[in-house]
């Protein structure tokens, strides 16, 4: 993969805005060769001359990857143009705000066939031309909601724990078939300033936002680059995943109710009503083209969900190192 890196040939899926736009300009400022996919054609097409503006190549593959043979057509046409797949950055993603019990079904089922078999769908047909091959990194965009509860998401939530435990499964099969020069990466983002939250479906009654702590898309995009040249099986990105994570794990009572109730006053507004909408769950909305969302920053209330991690951790390590001292004595 090295010495393909200065040039690498990137498939990108949900590249028509967000994150996946901003990685597809982070890979062509290397000279990357990059295969454009997303519902939406002409915002492709804007991409794909910002990214030959910016020193890279691009090819556009409209595709919706809820459907497996447009995704292998993606694979198929990135191959033929380009000759090879060094990375394929699963990214395409959708979101639901709503009380479980009064979400409907058909947009719940929605977000797990985009998020978790768009996933499934861009694996196969990646994973097939790497063994070809013999080398390439798979990388999937899944979130912080992976290893963290949340409320009002919770089909959000269920697709990206099962893209991480996807990716931990795919990790253990290379490693069977010896298939050492392929590799599979997971990104957890912290909440990620995009459309993601215009597009999203919604039956809370309330309007999402952007809840902070927020991380802007060029970092998340340069993470991947980091990912796609020297791979580690996952990381996060921003700082109050791994502290939340860790606090997860000692007190997962406590985490789950600092997390309900962060995401009930920061990610919810109370101020408006919402109208009941499935934004972009069925059919790509016009609006929201561009990496970012607009979402500003909000330092009161990122400082108020990191502290509460801080000191949540602190209190807890002291007794948590105490059982991991205490933990072999007591089996032995």
């Amino acid at each position: 993969m090295r010495e393909k890196f200065m040039e690498p040939v990137v498939v990108i899926t949900g590249a028509s805005s967000g994150i996946g736009r901003a990685t597809a300009l982070e890979f062509a400022r290397r000279g990357a060769a990059v295969t454009l996919a997303a519902r939406r054609e002409q915002p492709l097409r804007e991409l794909a001359a910002a990214c030959e503006q910016a020193g890279g190549k691009a090819l556009v593959v409209p595709a919706d990857v809820t459907n497996e043979a447009a995704v292998m057509e993606v694979a198929r046409r990135a191959t033929e143009a380009f000759g090879r797949i060094d990375v394929w950055v699963n990214n395409a993603a959708v979101t639901l705000f709503g009380l479980f019990e009064q979400t409907p079904s058909e947009p719940y089922r929605r977000v797990i066939e985009t998020n978790l078999f768009g996933t499934i769908h861009g694996a196969r047909a990646a994973l097939a031309q790497f063994r070809r091959q013999g080398s390439g990194v798979l990388i999937n965009v899944a979130s912080m909601a992976a290893r963290l509860p949340e409320p009002y998401v919770s089909a959000y939530v269920a697709s990206k724990h099962a893209i991480r435990g996807l990716s931990q499964s795919l990790r253990q099969e290379l490693r069977l078939l010896r298939a050492r020069d392929i590799h599979v990466s997971t990104v957890l983002p912290a909440t990620v300033d995009t459309p993601l939250f215009q597009h999203a479906g919604n039956y809370a009654g309330r309007t999402p936002r952007a809840m902070p702590p927020i991380v802007s898309p060029e970092r998340v995009a340069r993470a991947i680059v980091r990912l796609a040249r020297k791979p580690r099986r996952e990381i996060f990105v921003g700082s109050a995943g791994p502290q939340l994570a860790l606090l997860s794990l000692l007190a997962p009572g406590l985490a789950e109710r600092l997390l309900a109730r962060s995401v009930d006053r920061l990610h919810l507004l109370n101020d408006r009503t919402a109208y009941a909408t499935n934004g972009n769950l069925f059919a790509p909305l016009p609006e929201g083209t561009t990496v970012t969302g607009g979402w500003k920053q909000k330092p009161r209330g990122n400082r108020r969900l990191l502290r509460a991690a801080v000191l949540g951790l602190a209190a807890l390590a002291p007794a948590a190192l105490g059982l991991l001292w205490l933990r072999p004595r007591l089996l032995a």
